[in-house]
């Protein structure tokens, strides 16, 4: 699993030109998921990204996690974080996990997070055209990739 995690001020999907979820204060995390990933990769990947300390505290440093400021956290698939660009120049998507494995993958991912965070988790829908807007702040962005544990 490959994580993009931006640290946002606000964060919203759209689908249909229709507001679908949107979250205040928090992390919007792009997941992308390959046909090798298991559960071991969902509750190291959860536990990773619900841990991460990377919003500020009194003095300044990145030394907080996202429940220790009541964040909240989006969740949107994204199958193209997978793409490989070393033939020719349309990318391709072998690497992502077909909709029947990924699936299953990406909810418990999301119900990892809920579980650990104590809070509903918002999210896109898996496989639709989204539009995803953001107010990163920092701006901070991070990948995490499940199979390096870094």
């Amino acid at each position: 699993m490959i994580a993009v995690i931006q640290r946002v001020r606000k964060a919203s999907v759209e689908i249909a030109d229709k507001e679908h979820a949107s979250i205040a204060a928090g992390l919007l995390v792009l997941l992308g998921i390959t046909h090798t990933d298991e559960e071991l990769d969902v509750e190291w990947l959860s536990a990773k990204i619900c841990s991460l300390r990377i919003f500020s505290d009194e003095a300044g440093k990145m030394n907080r996690s996202l429940s220790e400021i009541n964040g909240e956290l989006l969740v949107v698939s994204q199958f193209t974080l997978f793409a490989s660009t070393k033939k020719g120049n349309r990318p391709s998507f072998i690497e992502a996990a077909r909709p029947e494995q990924a699936i299953p993958l990406y909810e418990q991912f999301i119900a990892a997070c809920e579980m650990q965070l104590n809070q509903k988790i918002k999210t896109g829908i898996f496989g639709a055209d989204m539009q995803v807007a953001l107010i990163n702040d920092g701006p901070v962005t991070i990948l995490i990739d499940s199979k390096n544990k870094q």
